[in-house]
């Protein structure tokens, strides 16, 4: 795509717009002097200014300069270059780390050509450019504002301003190539008007709506570090409500669709797990990635059993539970190619929930059933199934309360979870038996 750019950008002055140092992580402030001391442009740059423009607390800062890695590598003892795609340079200051990348242009017409082969789908990106090409090869024009040290301007030369102030998404460019170039910017238009509460400007829509089909073509790990995303913003209902009306629910997440099925088959009101969802994560609760994507597969889970054990006309024993959630739950795994550890944290989760609805006799029962180690991922979705139909109040009552005893029986958790799964324990009352020595005493 070759797009020209401006022949100069807006510049709203320090007075002019809301954004203050004051707002700007530390770190990300030493990162900028020190570019801007050492005779480089130095921007802030992305959804940061995005934010601080709106009056939002940022969760990241990036930076883009015109120095190039390893020069900024050199720079800052405390950093490392990472990527392939992207060749970006993190650098690190304790628990933060603050992103820096070159400014970027994008590839001419020969370089397309040999990074992607058949199509559009860029699939390397390392064409240097100026701070303007840079902005112009972003995804959205509110994404492309730069915040300047040098001044403490705000650049803008896509028009995200007035964006901003209608609080609209707009692809920067020509929608019907930006979407191919990265199928994953659609999914991200979603999630952005979603947690914004911001509109998807007319175009945009009806590119996504014709393209959706090319999400396939992204890279299935990319998809998944976006779906957690958008399921820990914290705007989840909405963003999936984006994703559901233009037609992308479809080809990337048919799972979804159980949770309107489930209404229509009077099945429990499981489109109300997604708002229950949002509400806890919004208010700080703790999950694991695993927790969060099973969470989205529990509706799925729950139909396929409630129509096997219909025509079993039987309740499915626990083998064969564990086995139904594997069968169900393969294609997302597949389709988005999850890692071990968020497979195996959502597997659990779901097999651990599946065993909070059994019968439980007595309060140690459940203190043991607690004390395994994906008892939190279990509770969470009971929570949510509890919150979003309105039944099941009393059950989770129990649950919880045997949660608030684990602390009590913390050094007796690995024998309870020895004893659980069928091997000796400290609490087995049973008395080793004393092996006789070969030798006799007169």
């Amino acid at each position: 795509m070759s797009v020209e750019a401006p022949v100069s950008p807006r510049i709203l002055p320090r007075a002019e717009h809301p954004v203050s140092r004051k707002d700007i992580a530390k770190e990300a402030l030493k990162v900028l002097y020190r570019l801007s001391g050492a005779g480089h442009r130095a921007y802030l740059v992305g959804g940061s200014v995005r934010d601080l423009m709106l009056g939002r607390t940022p969760k990241d800062f990036d930076i883009a300069t015109d120095a190039r890695p390893q020069e900024i590598r050199r720079l800052f003892r405390n950093s490392r270059v990472i990527g392939r795609r992207f060749r970006l340079v993190h650098i690190l200051f304790g628990p933060r780390v603050v992103e820096v990348s070159t400014f970027r242009r994008e590839p001419e017409a020969e370089e397309r050509a040999r990074d992607a082969g058949e199509g559009m789908l860029i699939t390397s990106d390392n064409a240097y450019g100026t701070p303007e090409q840079d902005a112009w090869r972003r995804d959205f024009t509110i994404n492309a504002l730069f915040y300047d040290i040098a001044d403490f301007s705000i650049v803008d030369w896509v028009g995200g301003v007035e964006d901003l102030g209608r609080r609209t998404i707009r692809t920067i460019g020509d929608p019907w190539i930006r979407f191919p170039e990265d199928p994953v910017r659609m999914m991200r238009a979603c999630e952005l008007a979603g947690r914004l509460g911001f509109g998807i400007e007319g175009r945009t829509q009806a590119a996504i709506q014709e393209l959706g089909r090319e999400i396939a073509k992204a890279s299935p790990a990319r998809l998944a570090e976006e779906l957690v995303a958008l399921l820990r913003c914290g705007a989840s209902g909405p963003s999936l409500q984006w994703m559901l009306d233009l037609g992308l629910l479809e080809s990337l997440l048919p799972e979804a669709y159980a949770m309107v099925r489930a209404g229509e088959r009077g099945l429990g009101d499981f489109g109300q797990i997604l708002p229950v969802l949002d509400r806890k994560i919004a208010a700080g609760r703790e999950v694991s990635d695993g927790g969060l994507l099973a969470a989205l597969l529990l509706p799925t889970v729950l139909l396929r059993r409630y129509d096997v054990e219909a025509v079993a006309q039987r309740p499915l024993r626990r083998a064969e539970l564990a086995a139904l959630v594997r069968e169900t739950t393969e294609p997302f795994f597949q389709r988005l190619a999850l890692s071990k550890e968020r497979t195996r944290q959502s597997l659990e989760a779901l097999d651990g929930f599946q065993r909070l609805c059994e019968p439980h006799r007595s309060a140690a029962e459940r203190v043991r059933v607690a004390s395994r180690s994906c008892f939190s991922d279990a509770l969470w979705l009971f929570e949510l199934l509890a919150e979003a139909t309105g039944e099941g109040f009393e059950e989770l009552a129990q649950w919880q309360a045997a949660a608030r005893r684990r602390p009590v029986l913390a050094a007796a958790e690995p024998a309870l979870a020895a004893r659980d799964a069928g091997a000796p324990g400290a609490l087995d009352r049973r008395r080793p038996r004393r092996r006789r020595s070969g030798r006799r005493t007169t």
